[in-house]
């Protein structure tokens, strides 16, 4: 009898001091984790991975200090279209890497690196470099109208944008022709993006030309109040998107050739817990409420967050360091093992101090050609310096593999867009 009762007063005594955790439980999808139950349920399991391990140390920083939750979603196996694996099999033993140069030549279609191993010393490289080539998102992007949510921490909602986006890569064209590269090879993307509303923005806006090569971008910016169109420097990619807290190289998360960073390191692999399957983000019949966009939580500082659920992911997370005079000094990518999509990254200031975070959902969209494709549903963009967010809200008229040319895209369409 002494030593039962002396068994569960010791028993007693470690939980009480946090020696001893009660019984973990594997929570059931629906469960919303917050704040205000963090610390009971991160030795809890969901598809019997710990809640704890699942979020990294940003995005609890970001349930703790800011109110984010998280509601949990089942995950479900998401398949890269066929023609992505055909196209793989096909090229991937064209391409040739250049590790002094970080450089990739001879690139057509498909996934570049599909047998990329860990031991290689440059397997952080090849990975963004199969991101940046083989992002599921089609052979053309048609945002014919998006929301940027430009959003104070303690105000709330100051302003909303509408923009339009338009991207058309010359390169990994998986339908149509049967050709996978659109010209001589030498361009990658053309890119239209502008603004169309208010009308004290309208027509400001952007095209620019990618080249598959180290060649930085040719970029010029329509000037609303001249009516002229204005070449930009070649560093323009790392410049801030007019009154956003996002550079054109946070558009995806990502937007840089891979060889303009000046290193990688690749940090490892885990699971996360990520918003892979987006809900509908926009209701125009609840236009000018905060229902309007169901899934930021507009009502409740610091009104930037996301609302919507999150599954397990696997993902990569890699390190990478931009060149001298980029605004950050590191940026951190979680990139996803199955989908080459990025759900979320982690930004330092030159001081190496966290910056901004970014969290991105993704949605299915079955292309015209009946291609299936990947974009983004949102993206939330944190500054935690200027107290500040830009919220990305795809309309639900987004669509991919259109049949637009290239000569759809073009500096004279930007002009056209201005007038």
């Amino acid at each position: 009898m002494k030593t039962k009762k002396f068994y569960k007063v010791t028993l007693a005594a470690l939980m009480a001091a946090g020696v001893i955790n009660a019984v973990a439980a594997e929570l059931p999808a629906g469960t919303v984790v917050s704040k205000a139950n963090l610390d009971q349920v991160k030795n809890d399991t969901f598809e019997g991975k710990k809640i704890g391990s699942m979020l990294p140390e940003k995005i609890e920083l970001q349930i703790r200090d800011y109110g984010l939750t998280i509601k949990l979603k089942k995950s479900a196996p998401i398949a890269l279209d066929p023609k992505t694996i055909e196209a793989t099999r096909k090229y991937a033993g064209e391409v040739k890497y250049d590790p002094a140069k970080n450089e990739v030549s001879g690139y057509k279609a498909g996934i570049p690196f599909p047998n990329a191993q860990s031991d290689d010393p440059n397997y952080a490289e090849k990975l963004v470099w199969n991101f940046y080539y083989a992002s599921p998102v089609g052979q053309v992007m048609d945002y014919p109208k998006f929301a940027f949510l430009l959003i104070d921490q303690d105000k709330g909602l100051e302003r909303t944008q509408h923009w339009r986006f338009l991207r058309y890569f010359m390169k990994n064209r998986l339908t149509g022709q049967g050709v996978p590269v659109d010209g001589d090879g030498s361009e990658f993307t053309r890119t239209l993006l502008f603004a169309t509303y208010p009308q004290d923005i309208r027509g400001l806006g952007t095209f620019t030309t990618r080249y598959d090569s180290a060649r930085l971008e040719d970029q010029w910016v329509y000037i609303k109040n001249v009516r002229r169109t204005r070449r930009l420097p070649g560093g323009a990619w790392m410049d801030p998107i007019g009154g956003t807290d996002q550079l054109n190289d946070d558009i995806e998360i990502w937007n840089a050739r891979p060889s303009w960073y000046k290193s990688y390191k690749y940090l490892g692999k885990r699971w996360v817990l990520a918003v892979a399957v987006g809900s509908s983000a926009w209701d125009e019949s609840k236009k000018g409420t905060p229902e309007e966009f169901p899934t930021v939580d507009l009502k409740n500082a610091p009104h930037w967050n996301i609302k919507d659920e999150w599954e397990p992911r696997e993902v990569h997370v890699i390190e990478a360091v931009p060149p001298t005079d980029h605004p950050y000094s590191r940026k951190i990518i979680y990139l996803d093992t199955q989908l080459n999509r990025i759900h979320f990254a982690e930004t330092y200031d030159k001081k190496g101090d966290f910056w901004k975070s970014m969290i991105y959902s993704t949605r299915a969209v079955k292309g015209d050609d009946g291609t299936m494709t990947y974009i983004s549903n949102q993206g939330h963009t944190m500054d935690f310096k200027r107290r500040h967010g830009t919220v990305f809200v795809n309309h639900p008229s987004a669509r991919t593999n259109a049949n637009i040319k290239a000569d759809d895209v073009t500096l004279g369409k930007l002009e056209a867009a201005g007038q």
